[in-house]
């Protein structure tokens, strides 16, 4: 519902006048944006919707201020002020002693190719600035306020029952199909229940960003920043931090962008030092799948366009198919310095279902988060004394075992070069009653060198001697299967899927 005629606001505000500078505007469903040389007028629509309330220019002050508040300390230098629009005689000015007529955030200017949504379009994200961008968001998620108010799963059955509402709003889909996708999400809900009332009871729902998608992330001083997150609902906001990492995640694969999605999802666990909740992304992408897909839908009312009706089913499909139970994978990938395992690993990962993929255990960051160091910081020889790679190779077992137990998929990468650690984690995932699959890889000892003499940064820690040290050493009966990884990436993989049986339903 609109409330107040913003015409002379928006007039005002388009004026090149106004900033002595030529003046672009951008619209969105609940903002008008400025753009006036080197700075950015984000104003509030004077509207009133179930989940945003901007109808008086004191309500839209008081939201332009909370905006402020709540993005400047994870976007310094982004958010500058907020001005007040206020009345003179001859018409409106910033600040001034007359009445409030309006308000907006003023905001540093930045390219709009600096936008994630932009950078994923013209396939400029890389491993790197994701790396970055998950380091970000767990940041950012370890300083944000816990919020004790009700159970887990209390949280979310709310987004269900506007999940369910919102499909009710378009015709694109039938009642069969909102009851289909509805029946799905309760009993995932249900069998997730216990986990989300554990975390909740943990502090993991907190007041987060609430929009976490790559429109919302851009390169400002060179640095990933998260902006514009949602100022006008706690409710909307106040989640589990994994919910809200998953809308990032779940933007990503809808874009086949599988292999950043598992990459963002596995540092951002790396960064807050834990795999629990990683069973849960499934189905959280999938709500927010659902989310996008009856918002959609419901905007292809008004414009009927093919595509946003065609978009909302991808949505659907995708949200549907994340909801689809599935039995965890566990593959244990051992090989010589050198032989690509982490390369291996990271590009499977995204492979094994569900989206998006597999949880991935390595020696090199075990080992660093053991001694309580960066997984870039190098250790010392003592480090790798043979006492504490027992304790490395027995940390990730248990951990293989917990993640897989837990309902999510698992890889394993390490040097596994002594028939003893094979054996050893295999009968441990056994006992734990999980089929493994033991990969090892092999290339040609000029190979392995050359690969480790150019490796540059990184977790691994191993220098040629090292290598030549493992090469020397007899491995032993070797029961795993034997894989050449001198060669192609994705040929190593497709080999390696090969070798995976799809393992009894749960």
């Amino acid at each position: 519902m609109i409330c107040d005629d913003q015409t002379e606001v928006s007039a005002f505000l388009t004026d090149p006048t106004t900033f002595n500078a030529p003046v672009e505007e951008i619209d969105t469903h609940i903002s008008r944006i400025f753009l006036a040389g080197t700075r950015v007028y984000k104003l509030k629509r004077a509207v009133k919707l179930p989940y945003a309330d901007f109808s008086t220019p004191e309500i839209r002050l008081a939201a332009c201020e909370k905006e402020l508040v709540l993005n400047g300390p994870h976007a310094p230098g982004l958010y500058l002020a907020v001005r007040r629009i206020t009345r003179t005689a001859s018409g409106l000015e910033f600040d001034g002693a007359g009445g409030l007529v309006d308000a907006v955030v003023e905001m540093q200017r930045f390219d709009q190719d600096s936008l994630f949504d932009d950078l994923a379009t013209h396939g400029k994200l890389t491993p790197d600035l994701m790396t970055a961008v998950a380091r970000e968001i767990a940041r950012f998620h370890t300083a944000a306020p816990v919020v004790q108010d009700g159970t887990g799963a209390d949280n979310l059955a709310g987004v269900l029952d506007i999940n369910r509402a919102g499909f009710h709003t378009s015709s694109v889909f039938s009642e069969t199909q909102i009851d289909t996708l509805d029946t799905a999400f309760r009993t995932a809900l249900d069998r997730h229940e216990m986990l989300l009332n554990q975390r909740a009871s943990q502090g993991t729902i907190r007041r987060c960003h609430g929009d976490l998608h790559l429109r919302n992330i851009c390169l400002f001083n060179g640095q990933p920043t998260l902006f514009d997150c949602i100022e006008f609902n706690d409710q909307i906001a106040t989640i589990d931090v994994l919910y809200d990492l998953a809308f990032l995640l779940m933007d990503l694969w809808h874009r086949d962008l599988h292999d950043l999605a598992n990459l963002t999802a596995n540092r951002y666990f790396d960064a807050i030092g834990t795999d629990d909740g990683f069973v849960l992304l499934p189905f959280l992408m999938a709500l927010r799948a659902a989310v996008r897909s009856h918002v959609t839908a419901t905007l292809s009312e008004d414009t009927n366009s093919q595509d946003q009706i065609a978009e909302a089913r991808a949505y659907y499909d995708l949200a549907l198919s994340l909801l689809t139970r599935q039995h965890p994978t566990s593959v244990v990938i051992g090989g010589l310095s050198g032989t690509g395992k982490t390369t291996i690993s990271e590009a499977l990962a995204p492979r094994i279902a569900p989206p998006p993929g597999a949880r991935i255990v390595e020696s090199d960051r075990t080992r660093k988060a053991l001694f309580n160091v960066s997984s870039e910081t190098r250790l010392p020889d003592t480090a790798y004394a043979p006492h504490v790679s027992d304790q490395v190779y027995q940390r990730m077992a248990d951990r293989a075992v917990a993640i897989l137990t837990s309902g999510a998929p698992v890889i394993v990468d390490a040097v596994f070069d002594k028939a003893d650690r094979r054996a050893a984690i295999d009968q441990t995932l056994q006992q734990a009653g999980h089929q493994v699959y033991g990969i090892l890889l092999q290339a040609s000892p000029d190979t392995l060198r050359k690969r480790v003499k150019a490796r540059v940064g990184g977790p691994s820690d191993a220098t040629v001697e090292v290598l030549e040290r493992q090469l020397h050493r007899d491995a032993g009966p070797i029961s795993w299967t034997v894989i050449r990884s001198d060669r192609p990436v994705q040929d190593v993989v497709t080999d390696i899927l090969a070798h995976l049986r799809p393992a009894p339903n749960a």
